[in-house]
């Protein structure tokens, strides 16, 4: 936010400061309760809450045992073996499905876009458990309830609507001339999208990626429902051992999805910002 000019008003300044404060006081709101999980993973003791020694800053109060752990357990393997064997695969399906989408919503020419936009995202609005139980007994009756791959293609219609809107939001910028001047160049349309749409519109299919794997690898009513004990992923056993056996071990695997999650959100920034600069947006 630019600062206040300097013949701004008492009125001015105090809305401006008491702006900065709402804004600082809902920011506290949303991570105090991931920055207090941060160090609690470090905790030497089995517990949920911070140890004399630990609040007195003793080195004997922090160890690493719960993310040594976590790396060692087979059940905590397994249950991360599993969640890198759907997540990157659903992200590619929502990917592909969400951008051939996005394009084709974006001609002029298609009917009723609203309505089949409507339809598209709506796994982004209608409550989780609702599209659990639908896909369960829809999965159930085609015989892919407790499979992989019906894990795989659930998390994959979940994802889809984050990559058609952020592909949508990048084609609005998109210069249609570029198309039919490859067209009449002589170029095919699987030609003039790899050579001259994908490389524009790159930015927001990585980020609709990134988020469709967020989704998927975070994921866990859906799998509840659809997926067996071979299907097991990592927040399914941090949903187990938070209700079976109080695993401490859940705040280290907390604390790591964390810091994946804010790598993958620093990347998504790197690729708004060059969709600016692509788009004209910003300086460069």
């Amino acid at each position: 936010m630019s600062s206040l000019p300097p013949y701004a008003s008492t009125g001015q300044r105090v809305w401006h400061y008491s702006y900065l404060a709402i804004c600082a006081a809902i920011f506290f709101f949303l991570i105090f309760p991931i920055i207090v999980i941060l160090p609690l993973s470090f905790n030497a003791e089995n517990f949920f809450t911070f140890t004399p020694a630990m609040l007195a800053l003793d080195p004997e109060g922090y160890s690493l045992k719960h993310y040594y752990d976590f790396f060692t357990n087979p059940d905590w393997q397994q249950a991360l073996k599993n969640s890198v064997m759907i997540a990157p695969v659903a992200t590619i399906l929502a990917t592909s499905f969400g951008t051939l989408a996005a394009i084709g919503l974006s001609q002029s020419h298609v009917p009723y876009k609203p309505a089949i936009m409507a339809v598209l995202i709506s796994p982004m609005i209608v409550p989780l458990i609702i599209s659990a139980a639908g896909m369960y007994f829809f999965y159930s009756r085609i015989g892919l309830q407790g499979t992989y791959w019906g894990v795989v293609m659930a998390h994959a219609a979940l994802g889809t609507p984050f990559v058609i809107i952020t592909v949508t939001a990048t084609l609005v910028g998109f210069d249609r001339s570029l198309v039919r001047a490859a067209a009449n160049l002589g170029a095919n349309p699987v030609t003039t999208f790899f050579k001259i749409q994908m490389p524009l519109i790159v930015p927001g299919v990585v980020s609709g990626a990134l988020f469709a794997f967020i989704t998927s690898f975070d994921e866990v009513v859906v799998v509840l429902f659809l997926g067996s004990a071979a299907q097991k992923t990592l927040p399914w056993q941090m949903f187990t051992g938070l209700r079976e056996q109080i695993s401490p071990t859940i705040l280290a695997v907390a604390s790591l999805m964390v810091a994946i999650s804010i790598v993958l959100l620093t990347i998504l920034e790197l690729l708004r910002r060059r969709s600016e600069r692509l788009r004209g947006l910003s300086p460069g």
